[in-house]
């Protein structure tokens, strides 16, 4: 609807004095669609103008009556209500998703900038369990929305590679571990090992002495300390990316907290030069209590540098190194405090780019109401829930459609599918409380369901094709040749600009979710009341044409939330 929009806009703006953007911002979609199809309110109007909003309404109708542009313009209250031209708007609206549905999705507002996007993050020889599904999946689409936004993105996995747990990683597996078991089933065995340690030092609190030498020697580059660190990240990366290759998850960088080691007293040295620095308790720290935050912890009292100094170490590299002008932090909610106080810090140092750094916050993943820990061994691991969701919908394939080709290929789109969509759509700053008979659920507002809606209207075009029917750009019908359910398709395929720009400026996929759960359900309707290839001549070609479109934004919809669009179910 943006060409609609900015139609509107620009009409009532000329005629009532007022700013375009701020009459494109106050259009609407009107409750019932009876009413019309777009709505102008003018109530926030009246105080500028010194009218009352019916008033401002009937002058705002008049301009638009006037234009020609549109079917009806009517005027309830302080209300504009405007009915549309059903024929070319449609026309025009499938014919762009024909040509270039990237194009219907984007005016691609960003070209010139560069996203650094710092997701998923797994911390080394631990299991990527379905906790970890938030950030992987919400910041893969992040960075696929920002692409499709016209951002040049680049994507970094910050793994923590880094810290006394390795201290604790090296102490188990000298103890009670053994390199054959290991590199069977590294992930699980080191993560064993690390819980058995915890179990351990209940009652040998020695063993966090030994694991605090370990982590000094590892610090300090003792030879043995930093091969077992070094194994230990190679064979955890390759159970990682196992489970990223069948995500569809690709980074471009892998910069764990070690690789800014050496990039820290940089940071440490450009505070105390700047004034910045005061003591505290022993510590080093950046006072804040100006902006109602506690002091930001540089160096703490045994000299030692932690996570705020090695954050501010990497904002500065992604920033002056890899040429980020925005640098996006895919981290869950806990961490809110931890990124105010380094964006805080960045604009301290005189960092005016610090204003496009963004904390994209979101909220816990539980399992049956119960909070996830790794340390006390409470882990679902992802690779177990992705293997289940592909086998159940494989038994649903040989259920209700045996004779389909490439079953196992489907079963795998459709179960990862299923995982990924039934995170994805929620409000990415709500809990999610993992559930089996949810996350299976087939049924309803479910990716599988997206994914059917798709291949239906691929089954749509194949029969078409079959029958020597071609798929042709729409002709332009009568507006009351449309019927209501065929315009309400069209009313939604046209909304996936607002949909994708709301994406983006909210950081939150379930934004793309919506809109394509809801093209679903106006294509389904669609499909139940409009015959297609038994419908005469250009109603016939208009149709085929409309089912184009749905495909095509369907599929489009799916890769902006990473998931695939199989073309048969």
């Amino acid at each position: 609807m943006y060409e609609q929009k900015q139609s509107i806009a620009s009409l009532v703006a000329d005629r009532l004095g007022v700013a375009a953007d701020d009459v494109w911002m106050a259009i609407e979609y009107p409750p019932d669609p009876r009413l019309g199809d777009l709505a102008l309110p003018c109530f926030r109007f009246a105080k500028t103008l010194r009218k009352a909003p019916p008033a401002i309404a009937a002058d705002a109708a008049e301009v638009l009556r006037q234009s020609g542009l549109f079917a009806r313009v009517d005027v309830a209250g302080g209300y504009v209500n405007v009915t549309l031209r059903r024929g070319p708007v449609a026309a025009g609206v499938i014919d762009q998703a024909q040509r270039d549905v990237a194009a219907l999705f984007s005016r691609r507002r960003h070209t010139g900038r560069r996203a650094a996007v710092d997701y998923s993050s797994p911390n080394i020889a631990k299991p990527f369990g379905v906790g970890h599904l938030r950030s992987t999946m919400i910041g893969q689409s992040i960075c696929r929305l920002l692409a499709a936004d016209g951002f040049e993105v680049v994507g970094i996995n910050h793994l923590g590679d880094w810290g006394t747990q390795f201290g604790k990683n090296i102490v188990a597996y000298l103890k009670w571990g053994d390199e054959e078991t290991v590199r069977r089933d590294p992930v699980k065995e080191l993560f064993r090992l690390y819980v058995r340690f915890h179990e351990e030092a209940k009652d040998k609190p020695e063993l966090e002495d030994e694991a605090r030498a370990w982590f000094k020697r590892l610090e300090d580059g003792d030879e043995e300390a930093t091969r077992l660190w070094k194994w230990f990240i190679a064979e955890s990366l390759k159970a990682f990316e196992q489970t990223y290759r069948r995500l569809g998850v690709r980074f471009d960088h892998y910069l764990g907290e070690s690789f800014y080691n050496d990039k820290m007293d940089a940071v440490v040295d450009e505070l105390r030069q700047r004034g910045l620095l005061t003591e505290s308790e022993g510590a080093e720290v950046v006072d804040l209590s100006a902006w109602n935050m506690p002091p930001c912890i540089i160096r703490k009292s045994d000299g030692a540098t932690i996570y705020a100094t090695r954050d501010l170490a990497a904002a500065l590299y992604r920033h002056d190194v890899l040429g980020a002008t925005d640098l996006i932090y895919v981290v869950g909610a806990e961490q809110k405090l931890h990124f105010a106080q380094v964006f805080k810090v960045l604009e301290l140092m005189g960092r005016d780019w610090a204003a496009h750094c963004h904390h994209i916050a979101f909220g816990m993943m539980k399992y049956n109401g119960e909070r996830l820990s790794t340390r006390r061994g409470k882990v679902v691991y992802l690779e177990e829930v992705l293997e289940r969701a592909v086998q159940e919908a494989r038994a649903i394939i040989e259920e209700k459609n045996p004779g389909l080709p490439d079953k196992d290929r489907v079963a795998e789109t459709v179960g990862i599918g299923a995982v990924v969509f039934n995170d994805l759509k929620n409000n990415r700053l709500h809990d999610v409380d993992f559930r089996w008979e949810d996350v299976l659920n087939f049924d309803g507002e479910t990716g599988p369901y997206v994914q059917y809606t798709h291949a239906r209207a691929c089954s749509v075009l194949r029969r078409a094709e079959a029958e020597g029917v071609p798929v042709t750009s729409p002709p332009v019908l009568a507006d009351e040749a449309l019927a209501d359910s065929e315009w309400q398709l069209v009313h939604q395929l046209a909304q996936s600009n607002e949909s994708l720009e709301r994406a983006v400026d909210g950081f939150d996929p379930s934004v793309m979710a919506r809109h394509v759960l809801d093209v679903c359900h106006a294509f389904n309707r669609f499909y139940h009341d409009a015959p297609i290839l038994g419908a005469e001549d250009d109603l016939r070609a208009f149709r085929l044409a409309l089912t184009d479109a749905t495909r095509r934004v369907l599929a489009h919809g799916l890769y902006l939330l990473g998931l695939e669009a199989p073309e048969a179910m």
